[in-house]
Formats: C-alpha cells, sequence, structure tokens
C-alpha cells in the first residue's frame, strides 16, 4: 500500500487517510471540534459537480467542507 502526505482538498472521491497535521487558520478550533484530530481517519464521500463543497466521513459522521476548509488537513493518503 503506498502512502503520501497530500491536503485533504486535493483527494478524489472513495480516497481515504489519516490526519497527520492541522495547519493553522481561521477554521482550526472548529475542524477540531467536528474530530480532525491527529491520527483521525477520514474518507472523502462526495464531492458537488463544481468541486466545493466535498463530503468526509469522520468518526462515522459524514460532514460537509468547503475546500478552504479542507486545505487546513494534511493526511497521510492511502491508495
Amino acid at each position: 500500500m503506498a502512502e503520501s502526505i497530500k491536503i485533504l482538498s486535493q483527494l478524489k472521491e472513495g480516497d481515504r487517510g489519516i490526519i497527520t497535521e492541522l495547519e493553522q487558520g481561521p477554521f482550526t478550533v472548529q475542524l477540531c471540534e467536528m474530530g480532525f484530530l491527529t491520527g483521525t481517519e477520514v474518507e472523502v464521500y462526495k464531492i458537488a459537480p463544481l468541486g466545493d463543497p466535498m463530503v468526509v466521513t469522520i468518526l462515522g459522521t459524514e460532514v460537509t467542507l468547503r475546500k478552504q476548509e479542507a486545505a487546513l488537513v494534511l493526511i497521510q493518503h492511502q491508495t
């Protein structure tokens, strides 16, 4: 299984990975409160036709994020 560090907003539907870091930004606290913590698995469930927003599954919950928010989440991408 190949793994690489990517930004969550760069992933495609069905991609998954483990959160490695959250960049500092205006939504960092809100992301942490929603469960976006280091070591947590996240999967891209759906992306809107124009690419924004995206729906991800984290801790068994579907969360909708804009690309601006998803760009703060670095993950270890698993293919």
